[in-house]
């Protein structure tokens, strides 16, 4: 990594107590006006009050110590460098308490950060913008100065002055609404004080909304604002959150601590959601749900975000980490507990399953590489912060987190929470106090167990070998580092507090033994049961490598799913691994694929299907890549027979997503009766004669555009023009990267930066077209080479412009690729993604390796599977 930045928090000697702050935006030229008069304590005399500030004006500042005469302050010095502004004053501020007056004035950015606008266009067809914020992580400076550190906590008293044909929120209820004295448009809306809170959880909206409404059981009023007109699309989300409230009250034993909450879907948004307390907003489609016009996995993705966010309202707004270094704890914990919640609102989800398919392997993928990073990253410089928002905080967190919880048991892990949340509240703790309370809940060694997670990065492979003595079998069990290159062979190799389950009977449920694996390796005694999975649930954070002996006992579980399908999905996604580490080869996991011909679970064959997509990519740079496409054909008909186009009676969510999975890999493998279908379909579709159901609309959309010309495009780029819902819009920008003539691609990407595509939305775009075929792959890089200015400029170093880079060169396989990618961001450098560059770069020589390695003996299977038997 380059040179860290010098940085240096705030100075103690000055901190706030209340924040009074009046705002008056103005959503014609882009500008605010803001008062702050903010309640501080000087703990020692000084000349000058430091304080957070970037972008912003100020006009005047003075200081009135209480019961004394203002003092002006006579110099206003900016390190805009640092986001720091000195206010100096001509003579010593005193010990004790007074008030501090600043006037100020700033813009309504663009940036999707700070105070921003966003652009929607009215039901009669013309654009007007909310003003709305986001502060996470050091953006509440943006909009007014403050101290902008989550351990500098106060209390606010919000006011906003606002047309009187707006709705303003906050993070508290409504108190006063009175005319605006010097113009008859306007409204002054006040708020209730807030409990004492960090700024970057503070948050305002002033727009055109509707909302719907409930009480929670325990008498929260939650209201859901939506779009004007599109109110009922707000009723999926509030039955969530008014029953996700009392669970965590129930699960926390602790009360949500404000009178009401909102969730509000705004237009234009980086993220996903975020926590604001008591106002938490979304981006559209993580929270509108059309009955008619939403698929199952717009309805999943929605419980899981409203979940997710409302658990930070006590772990995180409640409990408030200390700095940004334990940023993933608030995070690895929500992402954790919304399972939890969602398997609670909607047991039918199957969740936990999919819970190991989309954070556990995924945080496994990254976590592997020489470019990872422990969990906990020492941050000093908010440019340093937005890169921890990834895969590891979230994913890999929530996967430790998990394997803590089932380590621990729920009783002793709630115990433990309960008392975290008591002694902390209205506070903020470290890593180590969380580590603290579970461990005298519980009587085990957790901070010496999880440090072995959070304090080093990577993982183990855990190498199984048994013998049979008689009737007892003996398992030698031992650690070293995974590396995706191969296992870690060097001296000095770390090791893990590994808690290790192991499974003694037939039962599915399977009997553990439990054991703590803390040195380099065990030997274990069983008596008398036939090999059984270690690993059972696939909870534990490592991957396994079996004797072969011991994986040939395993697949007949396979086949005849004896094995629980979490496990089923596990023991492929390790073997999927070992084979790109090159520690077995590629064509003993396409036997093992094979074996999955019988398989019935959703999430079993999600997992499979990435890996597929994987090879695929791998193989588009070979002459053979047809071959794998019929590879994926033969796997998939049986399944797709199976479930046919239409859905049957009784049918449940898992359901509606493995057809359209099945479809969707049917189709883009160019199975000519799917293919057929989808362009019948597809047509009845846009002649109105028959609506496509919403979970089949991503696989046919993909089909025909994979197989399709530039009417087919023209026809999608209609149908995007009319979507009424962005989740629908969503949808076709995700797959139109699937066209396949280059003139048509080079439209898409064109496509993707206009007017069109909204700015967040604009990186899905043209990652489809780099994970869709070799040459959307080129010119998905040359398109973000040839417009960098303006895509760099577009996000601002955010973690957009990671995933941007992520999406574009992750799937190249050329050494030479990897020299050329890191050679441009050298010239044009990205601070918030440099470990991204990193990453990808040695992801594409992994990939280059795997295709030297490997690449002869998947063509000599994969032709002669096909072979007619000698």
């Amino acid at each position: 990594m380059p040179e860290r930045r010098p940085f240096v928090r705030l100075p103690t000697d000055v901190y706030p107590v209340n924040y009074g702050l009046c705002l008056k935006p103005d959503l014609i030229d882009f500008t605010f006006e803001g008062k702050l008069e903010a309640l501080v304590e000087v703990t020692q005399a000084t000349h000058q009050i430091v304080m957070n500030c970037a972008d912003i004006d100020i006009i005047t500042a003075s200081f009135v110590p209480q019961g004394g005469e203002e003092i002006n302050a006579t110099g206003f010095n900016y390190q805009n460098e640092d986001e720091k502004v000195t206010l100096s004053f001509p003579s010593a501020l005193q010990k004790g308490s007074g008030t501090l007056k600043i006037d100020f004035v700033g813009e309504l950015n663009d940036k999707m950060k700070g105070f921003y606008r966003s652009k929607y266009t009215t039901s009669a067809g013309e654009i007007r913008y909310a003003a709305v914020t986001q502060f996470e992580a050091t953006d509440a400076r943006r909009a007014f100065p403050c101290w902008d550190e989550p351990a500098i906590k106060a209390t606010f008293d919000i006011a906003l002055i606002v047309p009187k044909d707006r709705v303003a929120l906050s993070n508290m209820n409504v108190i006063d609404r009175k005319p605006y004295p010097d113009d008859e448009n306007l409204v002054e809306v006040k708020f209730a004080t807030t409990p004492i809170m960090s700024t970057y959880l503070v948050a305002f909206v002033i727009g055109e909304y509707d909302y719907v409404e409930s009480q929670s059981s325990d008498g929260i009023t939650v209201r859901v604002y939506t779009p004007v007109g599109k109110a009922e699309q707000g009723k999926f989300a509030l039955e969530v959150a008014t029953k996700t409230l009392p669970f965590y009250k129930d699960y926390f034993s602790v009360p949500y601590p404000l009178p009401k909450i909102d969730l509000i879907a705004i237009a234009d948004f980086a993220a996903g959601a975020m926590e604001n307390w008591g106002l938490v907003t979304y981006r559209e489609t993580a929270l509108l749900i059309d009955p008619k016009n939403s698929c199952s996995s717009s309805r999943q993705w929605v419980a899981l975000v409203v979940g997710h966010e409302l658990a930070h309202q006590w772990f995180g707004n409640l409990v408030t980490m200390e700095w940004w270094t334990h940023l993933w704890l608030n995070e690895g914990f929500a992402s954790w507990i919304e399972y939890l919640c969602v398997d609670h609102c909607f047991p039918e989800y199957d969740i936990w399953t999919q819970f190991v398919s989309a954070d556990y392997t995924r945080a496994l993928e990254l976590d592997a590489l020489d470019s990872s990073h422990p969990i906990e990253v020492n941050v000093g410089h908010p440019s340093e912060v937005d890169e921890i928002f990834d895969a590891i905080s979230y994913s890999k967190g929530a996967s430790v987190i998990r394997m803590l919880h089932n380590y621990i048991g729920d009783e002793d892990f709630r115990k433990g929470m309960n008392a975290y949340l008591l002694k902390f509240q209205h506070k903020n703790a470290s890593t180590e106090d969380l580590w603290d309370c579970l461990e005298q809940a519980s009587g085990k060694p957790i901070a010496a167990v999880m440090g072995s997670w959070t304090k080093q990065m990577g993982f183990p492979i855990i190498v199984v070998d048994q013998e049979q003595q008689g009737d007892e079998r003996i398992l030698k069990i031992s650690q070293k580092k995974f590396c995706a290159s191969g296992p870690h062979n060097g001296e000095d190799c770390p090791n893990w507090m590994v808690p290790i389950s192991i499974c003694t009977s037939e039962d599915s449920k399977c009997t553990k033994l439990k054991v703590l694996l803390d040195r380099p390796e065990t030997t274990i005694t069983l008596s008398g049961v036939s090999p059984r999975p270690i690993n059972p649930g696939t909870v534990g954070f490592y991957r396994i490598q079996y004797s072969s002996s011991m994986l040939e006992s395993l697949l007949p579980g396979v086949r005849d799913l004896s094995l629980q399908p979490v496990d089923r999905l596990g023991l492929q996604n390790d073997l999927f691994s070992l084979s790109r580490a090159g520690m077995i080869s590629t064509v003993e996991v396409l036997k093992l694929m094979e074996a999955f011909v019988n398989e019935p679970n959703y999430t079993v064959w999600s997992d499979l299907s990435c890996n597929l997509g994987v090879l695929s990519s791998l193989l588009s740079h070979t002459d053979f890549h047809e071959e794998i496409q019929e590879f994926i054909r033969d796997l998939f008909t049986p399944i797709g027979l199976e479930l046919g186009w239409d859905s049957k009676p009784g049918e449940g969510h898992l359901d509606a997503l493995l057809r359209g999975l099945v479809l969707g890999k049917l189709g883009k493998a160019g199975h000519k009766p799917t293919l057929e279908e989808a362009r019948r379909r597809f047509r009845d579709h846009v002649d109105g004669k028959q609506v496509l159901p919403a979970d089949l609309r991503s696989p046919v959309y993909l089909t025909v555009l994979k197989h399709g010309d530039s009417a087919t495009l023209d026809t999608m780029m209609k149908l995007h023009k009319q979507a009424d819902m962005q989740e629908e819009k969503n949808r076709i920008e995700r797959v139109l990267g699937a066209i396949s003539a280059p003139d048509l691609i080079q439209k898409v990407l064109n496509f993707a930066l206009s007017e069109e595509v909204r700015p967040q939305d604009t990186v899905s775009v043209i990652g489809g077209v780099a994970g869709s075929s070799k040459q959307g792959r080129k010119a998905a890089w040359k398109f973000v080479k040839d417009n960098w200015e303006e895509l760099y400029n577009r996000y601002q170093g955010g973690f957009l412009i990671s995933r941007l880079i992520k999406l574009s060169v992750d799937g190249f396989a050329i050494d030479k690729m990897a020299a050329e990618v890191k050679s441009f961001f050298e010239s044009h450098p990205a601070p918030a993604a440099e470990r991204t560059v990193q990453q990808c770069c040695e992801n594409i020589l992994l990939n280059a390796a795997w295709l030297k390695r490997d690449s002869d003996d998947i063509q000599q299977y994969l032709l002669q599977r096909k072979a007619p038997p000698v």
